[in-house]
């Protein structure tokens, strides 16, 4: 299986900023090839590159370059071979993903995820978590806020995918299950953007659920690993003013194979480890 990744950003700028992105794939990623260039006025930027934390297994990647006034384009394309080996990780990693975080408060949805999943664990509870965020929330473009956490689509019962995530982890945490956030290309994804899922750890491995049921997971690429959105934006910057004026993602099968870039072809049951 070969996954074709892009991801084309414009950015105006009015004077210097610091600009830190995760658009590539991650480390751990069966990369064939890949290129990011970016660029002002046909000019070529010098980008650093930082992996996040340096020992992760799951390799996040981040890209740091100083901003000018102007438009600055940015152009992401890689090729990944087959799947990566599946992320190990560490007693540290079970800790810190059982903590409550600012997207996702586990401490506050504590009582409820006490009542409604009472008497379940391991994968019957997994299962049942993700089952009740996809029926009970609503996708809805252009109706949440960056701002919103796991609380906030409980109570609206709508949101986007970050939103499904955030709810997924918050949930599971409650439940003393470790459970983390991923920032995703997924094939398939209609509409297409990054995406978002999370992962809960369960038997001595990660396995993602997608509570929006809009991806295919066996086709999914990782981008980004953290507690919650906080730790895995694909723009932030700092120091001054920018404007997002274009953005244009896409991930695609080589040849097309229904069974990885389908989502209706993803059986939500099945626990299945992102690489």
């Amino acid at each position: 299986m070969q996954r074709i990744l892009t991801a084309e950003l414009d950015l105006q700028m009015t004077g210097p900023v610091d600009v830190i992105l995760q658009i590539a794939a991650s480390r751990a990623a069966s990369l064939r090839n890949e290129e990011l260039r970016i660029t002002l006025a046909g000019r070529s930027l010098s980008v650093s590159e930082i992996v996040d934390p340096p020992a992760s297994p799951t390799g996040t990647r981040i890209h740091r370059v100083a901003g000018e006034a102007g438009t600055i384009a940015i152009r992401y394309r890689a090729v990944v071979d087959g799947t990566a080996a599946p992320s190990p990780t560490s007693e540290l990693d079970t800790i810190a993903y059982l903590r409550p975080s600012r997207y996702a408060q586990s401490d506050e949805v504590f009582a409820h995820a006490r009542r409604q999943f009472r008497g379940l664990q391991g994968p019957a509870l997994v299962s049942a978590i993700g089952d009740f965020v996809a029926t009970n929330t609503t996708y809805a473009p252009g109706l949440s806020l960056g701002t919103d956490s796991a609380v906030t689509t409980l109570a609206t019962g709508q949101g986007v995918c970050r939103d499904y995530a955030h709810l997924v982890i918050a949930l599971l945490r409650a439940m003393d299950v470790p459970a983390r956030y991923a920032a995703c290309y997924a094939p398939g994804l209609r509409p297409m953007d990054f995406h978002a899922v999370a992962e809960a750890y369960v038997d001595g491995a990660w396995h993602v659920i997608d509570a929006t049921r809009l991806s295919n997971r066996r086709g999914l690429v990782r981008i980004a690993t953290g507690r919650d959105a906080a730790d895995c934006a694909f723009l932030s910057y700092y120091g001054g003013n920018v404007a997002l004026t274009h953005l244009r993602v896409d991930a695609e099968v080589a040849g097309g194979d229904a069974t990885v870039d389908d989502p209706a072809r993803d059986d939500h049951e099945a626990f299945i480890t992102l690489a």
